[in-house]
């Protein structure tokens, strides 16, 4: 009698342990998908709005006086930014989605997991290609390229860099959280298994 009390006492404790490790990972695996949404949303957003215009000195020739021009910078005006922004656009609609379907199956099983792990992956590889286009941009502007004789441009459109940065940096938190979403559930499942 005394064993078969214990036994019964383990599969419980085991079921309510495997039902609390279930909701950790699922909670966890929205907060990621939340977190990933909203920097998506902010980074697109930010650089979407960023825009500067400067005045600036264009000497023609040597015996003339400069001309001083006023010269705006817009994202839109870079390719690497317009993939940036695109990249960002497309995690966030995919953020939104996924979040929506891992609610919604949230009862049901695994149908969706695999698929859903997969189109994680791909917003990874999308997000930091986007990220890496613009950040080798912004780093032309900041540092320019005397190789080539391109100047630096942060110095004259400070507030369209720092704008853009910003951008960087949220969609790199974005991306991290994506990238999460690959490595925490299953390791949070592989030590339930265990």
């Amino acid at each position: 009698m005394e064993g078969e009390s214990k036994g019964s006492f383990d599969v419980m404790d085991q079921g309510s342990e495997n039902k609390g490790r279930k909701l950790i990972v699922g909670t966890c695996d929205l907060v990621l998908r939340l977190l990933a949404f909203v920097m998506t949303l902010v980074a697109a957003i930010v650089i979407g709005a960023d825009k500067q215009t400067a005045i600036v000195s264009i000497k023609l020739l040597d015996s003339m006086p400069p001309l001083d021009l006023p010269v705006t910078a817009k994202w839109h005006y870079l390719s690497a930014f317009l993939y940036f922004v695109a990249a960002n656009a497309i995690a966030c609609a995919y953020a939104t989605l996924s979040l929506l379907l891992t609610i919604a199956n949230r009862r049901k099983g695994k149908g969706m997991e695999a698929l859903i792990s997969v189109i994680d992956a791909l917003m990874v590889a999308l997000l930091f290609s986007g990220n890496g286009a613009a950040i080798a941009i912004g780093l032309l502007g900041l540092q320019g390229n005397s190789h080539v004789h391109w100047n630096k441009v942060c110095n004259v459109f400070g507030k369209f860099c720092h704008q853009a940065t910003l951008s960087l940096f949220t969609s790199l938190l974005g991306s991290t959280a994506f990238l999460l979403l690959l490595v925490v559930p299953p390791l949070l499942r592989l030590k339930r298994a265990n």
